[in-house]
């Protein structure tokens, strides 16, 4: 993990996550995703992309985490962002999701832009459980090592205190128990999968429920709209 790290993640991370990079865990994994990437097998999103959520939102700068499971599995729908795809990709149903619930919540017009970078440079981390897996296998590289790093970033983000925790879906749950819950906000639902929305996502409101708890600790509120 220390090679991958080094090329691919920022100096502010890898000094934050640096005995997590290093652990026996750590180089297991390292091996793995080296493995995976020379094989024939597909795996998302690109070694390039992998902690592009990281690199786009520093742990200082982050106000918001929004937790999801793995990548996306079908083909150049993961971009390293969780739930977010490259504009002109198809909106998957997930994300489809996300905006019908913003635009019930806060009369945001429905994206047809997929890419949720501009929410990532407010200090909206997109963080998944998993940041790889193989293509068309969900699931696929979860228990080799990532959760523990992604408990690591979570834990040490909910340290500084005054951060927003929005949780979708039981993998997502499953971080509740790294999170100082005295001095930060966790907002929990069901995964806004079509498997899964009406069970609890749609009407849950976590975007103005974000702001208002922004704005009372005197943060700038997130600008949700993609249009701008």
């Amino acid at each position: 993990m220390k090679i991958l790290t080094k090329k691919y993640l920022n100096r502010e991370w890898r000094l934050l996550l640096k005995k997590e990079l290093i652990s026996e865990g750590s180089k297991t994994l390292s091996k793995f995703i080296k493995l995976a990437f020379s094989s024939d097998v597909k795996v998302y999103p690109k070694q390039v992309d992998i902690f592009r959520a990281l690199n786009l939102c520093g742990p200082n700068e982050t106000k918001v985490v929004i937790v999801g499971q793995d990548p996306y599995h079908g083909f150049d729908q993961a971009n390293g962002l969780a739930f977010s795809v490259n504009n002109g990709i198809k909106i998957p149903p997930s994300l489809r999701n996300i905006f019908t619930e913003l635009n019930s919540d806060l009369n945001i017009p429905i994206s047809k832009n997929g890419d949720l970078e501009p929410w990532s440079r407010q200090g909206v981390l997109l963080l998944n459980t998993t940041l790889t897996v193989e293509e068309s296998k969900p699931g696929s590289h979860q228990n080799l090592g990532w959760e523990e790093i992604t408990d690591s970033i979570i834990k040490k983000i909910s340290e500084k205190g005054n951060v927003v925790f929005i949780l979708w879906g039981a993998k997502a749950h499953t971080k509740e128990t790294k999170i100082d819950k005295e001095n930060n906000l966790i907002i929990k639902s069901a995964h806004p999968s079509p498997f899964s929305v009406n069970r609890g996502f749609y009407g849950s409101k976590p975007f103005s429920k974000t702001n208002n708890f922004l704005a009372s600790k005197g943060m700038k509120k997130i600008n949700w709209d993609l249009s701008i």
